[in-house]
């Protein structure tokens, strides 16, 4: 090691140069995500902090420093993302109108899927009591806010679906678990009063892959254009 680099090696290891480090880190982190469009898993972002920077902590700082300012740092699933404070969201609503409205079907069926995924289209059709149209499915995949999970492994290894990290970022949720329970939902007039009293709100699967699902694969049938499930 040349004496320079040990110089700097040595500075590094100071509180002084710890604190420049971290104070560079914060900078780098920070400069990353509001120049992203979407927010950012930490695997995208820990390659540009120094070496032996502890990601995580680093973001938990910054979100800190975020707390009370009109934009917080916030994690949606495993991405992290700048976003309006919410008490100042109505400053930002934009004027133009929504030029695609989900319809009843469409609206029913992204409850379904977040409440009771990895789920098939069989299953939302018994839950909803109807068939769920391809054109349903495809709508919500155009918004980002489902995804092809799997396939079932039971016959005919049916596709099954969840949600996106983009789901959780448009109804700013930090994880699946933070759903409207069934109280709350009863509570906001979404659900009638009159209800089942056995009846119970699901906890939807919140990871990659459950025990009965097989991975597709990149010859999947359902992933080629124009393919069919």
């Amino acid at each position: 090691m040349s004496d320079e680099s040990a110089d700097e090696a040595n500075y590094a290891s100071t509180p002084e140069g710890e604190g420049e480090i971290v104070l560079r880190n914060l900078r780098v982190l920070e400069a990353l995500l509001f120049a992203s469009s979407e927010p950012l898993m930490i695997a995208q972002m820990s390659p540009f902090l120094s070496e032996g920077a502890i990601t995580e902590k680093l973001l938990a700082q910054l979100a800190e420093q975020y707390e009370k300012r009109g934009v917080n740092l916030v994690v949606r699933g495993d991405r992290w993302a700048f976003r309006t404070a919410a008490d100042l969201g109505f400053l930002l609503r934009r004027e133009e109108t929504e030029t695609r409205v989900l319809s009843r079907a469409a609206l029913e069926t992204m409850a379904i899927i977040a409440y009771h995924q990895p789920v098939t289209r069989a299953e939302i059709e018994e839950i909803r009591g109807v068939a769920a149209g391809k054109g349903t499915l495809d709508l919500l995949m155009e918004a980002g806010w489902i995804r092809m999970r799997g396939r079932r492994r039971t016959p005919g290894r049916p596709v099954t679906y969840g949600t996106t990290p983009e789901f959780l970022d448009h109804f700013s949720l930090e994880t699946l678990t933070d759903l409207p329970g069934l109280e709350e939902l009863k509570g906001s007039g979404l659900l009638s009063n009159q209800l089942p009293p056995d009846l119970q709100i699901p906890l939807p699967f919140d990871g990659e892959l459950r025990e009965d699902e097989d991975p597709l694969e990149e010859d999947d049938p359902v992933l080629l254009p124009d393919a069919d499930e």
